[in-house]
């Protein structure tokens, strides 16, 4: 074997020209699948992160009736519906793929909430103690919730930089106090993203997939919940998953397990749906897959334009050397060992022009990016079936002309002389 790969390196460096346009169209079949593939992975993993946000793999499960999230600003205490334990907290936790589980209560645009005499029709929360570390909260000013916050029901408050903005004016906001529901709140600190996410905005339907029209949040421990709404309610779950890929996994098992444990059988038009981002980037992704894989088929044909060329070049190479087949024969070597140096020989051209096709699909895929600003990802596996493939083509669209040249007559081959 490696005798015959030595003498093919020695037929492609003795016909250089011809060996190039031989391989051109493996070279151009290849690079253009390798770029297409990376624009594809690139193109992909810019959508998840432009929905999900970076290292933010956090689902929402919520109380659903008839398909639609149940909004406690508006509907009443649904009946037939328990609140969350920190018992079926802890089972949440133990699901495939999730780091950490919080509950929270929260009214969207509620309204009856004052600072001196501003109105403040944000969104308020009634968080747990995991609900900062799940979200990727931070401190910017003041404290956060304390173990005695909780267990001593103590009336204190965070508000987010928009509060801030919305409801102070800009003015620190620490120990001043908030009426929320005629209820009397401390504000004890400030918080924000620990890593802030910004996502690319191309056109209207992205500004109003992202944009933040509310006047900011304010939290309040769970725990305290109850005295400002009266009432103890169904929670909302935030669960954090190990990756950005069981966020769709672990979302369904947790909603599976709080509607067979949370909802009685008394209210089937109840159900917890998780709402993950991800599914909505599979589906972005899967709207352009048909016209992907048509791109993929179309530059595959460069690669059947490139096994036809090899077949016909490896025809005419058996065609000039027929007296050294014959040659051969006549000393004695058999059928086998020619098929297998006319084999080797167009996997070897194959193989080159796959490597440089690799590379210049690479390249390529590089070049896009930066003159078009598209996210591109080089695919390791890509690479390798690539590699392959086109050795592949070589031994394939090379059989032909091998199974003729072993299949001379070693005295009409000489006659030929």
């Amino acid at each position: 074997m490696v005798e015959n790969i030595r003498l093919a390196l020695q037929g492609v460096w003795s016909h250089k020209l011809r060996s190039v346009l031989t391989m051109l169209g493996i070279i151009i079949g290849i690079a253009a699948i390798i770029t297409i593939v990376s624009t594809i992975q690139g193109t992909n993993e810019q959508i998840k992160e432009n929905l999900i946000g970076a290292g933010n793999n956090v689902v929402t499960v919520q109380l659903n009736q008839d398909g639609n999230p149940y909004d406690l600003s508006w509907n009443p205490i649904p009946t037939g519906v328990r609140t969350i334990t920190e018992e079926t907290r802890q089972e949440l936790e133990k699901l495939r793929g999730v780091e950490r589980v919080s509950l929270y209560c929260e009214r969207n645009y509620s309204d009856g909430n004052y600072y001196l005499n501003t109105n403040f029709n944000g969104n308020l929360r009634g968080i747990d103690e995991n609900y900062l570390s799940v979200y990727g909260y931070r401190v910017k000013s003041g404290r956060g919730f304390t173990q005695k916050d909780f267990a001593e029901y103590r009336k204190v408050a965070l508000v987010d930089a928009k509060a801030v903005s919305t409801l102070f004016g800009g003015e620190d906001p620490v120990n001043k106090n908030l009426e929320l529901q005629g209820e009397v709140f401390t504000v004890v600190g400030v918080v924000t993203l620990s890593e802030d996410f910004t996502p690319t905005i191309n056109s209207m339907n992205d500004y109003w997939m992202y944009a933040d029209t509310s006047s900011g949040t304010i939290y309040v421990p769970l725990a305290v919940w109850p005295s400002i709404y009266q009432f103890d309610e169904p929670q909302s779950v935030a669960i954090k998953v190990d990756s950005t890929d069981s966020m769709t996994s672990a979302g369904k098992s947790a909603a599976d397990l709080l509607t067979d444990k949370q909802i009685m059988g008394t209210n089937s038009k109840l159900d917890y749906r998780s709402q993950d981002m991800l599914e909505q980037a599979q589906q972005l992704q899967q709207m352009s897959q048909s016209t992907n894989t048509q791109l993929i088929w179309i530059a595959s044909i460069s690669l059947l334009v490139g096994g036809i060329g090899v077949m016909n070049i490896m025809l005419v190479s058996v065609t000039e050397r027929t007296s050294e087949i014959g040659l051969k024969k006549a000393i004695g070597a058999k059928k086998r060992r020619i098929l297998m140096q006319f084999l080797t020989e167009a996997a070897v051209l194959t193989s080159i022009g796959g490597l440089v096709g690799v590379v210049s699909g690479i390249a390529m895929a590089e070049l896009i990016s930066r003159m078009m600003q598209i996210p591109v990802s080089i695919s390791v596996p890509a690479i390798a079936i690539a590699v392959v493939f086109s050795t592949l083509i070589g031994v394939v669209f090379g059989l032909l002309p091998a199974t003729q040249a072993a299949n001379l007559n070693p005295i009409e081959a000489l006659r030929r002389e």
